[in-house]
């Protein structure tokens, strides 16, 4: 698939971006996310947004970093941070310790929050109420870990990517979908005709962060050292406020 690459010139000055190395003031970072799972990672008008990739064009400003975005599949984003072809990944990614053997985490920007989705009318108002059903998951995420875990007798449907597992849903493919709330929700929003239900969310002690590279610490100092400013200048809250009015603000993200 041809990947939309949309470049975001972060500031007029420039200073060494760290992508592994030793490299030019002209460097640019790449950046992989995805573009269908809004409201936190999606592609609109030609431009990567949503809270996680603005809150990353936010940082870069303060760090004076250029980025260049590319949308991937979530279940391959990490291997190829970890191989090099991204820099850094921005998708809304929980911190388990399984991915930590594969790539370095910034500090934490927010935290996860789980829903099951389902269509109106449905059966299912619980996690017990999955045993048995055709469940969409996204590959590789927690979501698909949480019910494999949880509830092994649902049969687990995987996908690549968001906007598959939600045709599944509002076809009738499958009888129930795992994902962050934030994008449930929106998919609720979304999607009036096809008559979407939250049946049941659940908080999360798992938080997100960037990937980079493992070894990168220059890379990880500046996310870490934007992500302080953004949140004490109050940038943090407001693209919070913007993308996920709904969702619980963390302690120590008030600004």
């Amino acid at each position: 698939m041809k990947k939309l690459i949309v470049t975001v010139l972060a500031a007029a000055l420039t200073l060494t971006a760290c992508g592994g190395g030793s490299e030019s003031a002209s460097s640019t970072l790449r950046v992989g996310t995805l573009s269908d799972a809004p409201p936190n990672i999606y592609l609109k008008d030609g431009n990567y947004t949503g809270f996680d990739n603005e809150l990353l064009k936010a940082i870069a400003v303060k760090q004076n970093l250029k980025l260049e975005f590319a949308a991937t599949d979530f279940s391959a984003l990490l291997g190829q941070v970890a191989s090099g072809r991204f820099d850094i990944a921005s998708s809304a990614i929980a911190q388990t310790d399984e991915r930590k053997k594969t790539v370095d985490f910034s500090a934490a920007y927010d935290f996860e929050t789980m829903s099951i989705q389902a269509k109106q009318g449905t059966p299912v108002t619980d996690e017990k109420g999955l045993a048995g059903k055709r469940v969409a998951v996204i590959q590789a995420t927690v979501g698909d870990h949480w019910l494999t875990s949880t509830v092994p007798t649902a049969q687990a449907v995987r996908f690549p990517d968001y906007a598959a597992a939600l045709t599944a849903l509002k076809t009738g493919s499958v009888d129930a979908y795992i994902l962050d709330q934030s994008i449930a929700e929106k998919n609720v929003t979304d999607n009036a005709d096809a008559k979407l239900v939250v049946v049941k969310s659940f908080d999360t002690d798992v938080p997100h962060g960037f990937a980079v590279k493992k070894g990168n610490a220059d890379l990880l100092k500046k996310v870490d050292d934007g992500l302080k400013q953004v949140i004490s200048d109050g940038t943090w809250l407001k693209l919070h406020q913007q993308f996920l009015p709904t969702a619980p603000v963390p302690a120590g993200f008030q600004g």
